[in-house]
């Protein structure tokens, strides 16, 4: 069992800038590949960027590449979302998750969810 919880998200402007943390414990954090998701109002859950358990390797969702970066440091049991030039249509809850799989961009390949945090972008 691994238990997940979000912090960071809050309301901004567009073009700030926030960083989201998600502190995991339980089972080792670092056999698991981590992935932030956000739904927002009316939509369906969508993927953002992963990383792999090593941290050798991301993937990002094209909405998000070259404006968001997802790090993990496996000593602190954290995984981190860097988020930049904030944009209205970044406005959703952002969930972390854990994964036994590289690369996966479906939600139904996460094991493990956080209860999510809010994100408003106000234009």
């Amino acid at each position: 069992q691994v238990q997940l919880v979000e912090s960071g998200g809050g309301l901004v402007q567009a073009g700030d800038s926030l960083r989201l943390s998600c502190a995991a414990s339980g089972r080792t954090f670092s056999r698991y590949s981590m992935g932030w998701f956000r739904q927002a109002p009316g939509k369906e859950r969508e993927f953002v960027a992963t990383v792999s358990w090593d941290r050798g390797s991301t993937y990002y969702a094209d909405s998000v590449k070259d404006r968001f970066t997802i790090s993990r440091d496996n000593a602190k049991n954290t995984v981190y979302l860097q988020m930049n030039s904030l944009k209205p249509e970044d406005t959703a809850v952002y969930s972390c998750a854990a994964s036994t799989r590289d690369y996966a961009v479906t939600p139904r390949r996460y094991d493990y969810w956080g209860q999510g945090t809010q994100v408003t972008v106000s234009s």
